[in-house]
């Protein structure tokens, strides 16, 4: 082989490397597999770095964080009930719409939805 070819080959190779490595990050990214959720440990260590905090302005914070989950939770559990009553009447409403053969489908895909759901509330 010539000169020429081992660079057009080494050219096509990089190139490869290059858009697979784009197609794996917009994909990892995009399902939300390098994403963190809420964490208050890193939250409270960024600020304090990034502010210069003090150790007691650190444990205000994380007593302010403490406090705030609290609260959520308990807004979480007063909505719950309407949220859920929302979820089943979207799907009832879908069901009407489909015909036999997208029924079974639709019915899968609903319990897999809720089972990602079910595994985020109970957290990694």
């Amino acid at each position: 082989m010539t000169r020429r070819a081992y660079i057009y080959f080494a050219l096509t190779f990089l190139l490869g490397v290059v858009v697979g490595g784009a197609g794996v990050f917009y994909y990892a990214w995009h399902w939300g597999h390098w994403r963190h959720g809420f964490s208050k440990e890193r939250v409270v260590r960024r600020l304090s770095k990034d502010l210069k905090l003090s150790d007691e302005q650190v444990q205000q914070l994380n007593h302010i964080y403490d406090d705030s989950e609290k609260q959520y939770g308990q807004l979480q559990q007063q909505i719950e009930p309407q949220a859920q009553a929302l979820r089943q009447q979207t799907t009832d409403r879908i069901r009407k719409i489909l015909n036999p053969d997208q029924a079974p489908k639709f019915e899968e895909i609903v319990r897999r939805r809720e089972e990602e759901r079910m595994r985020r509330r109970r957290g990694p």
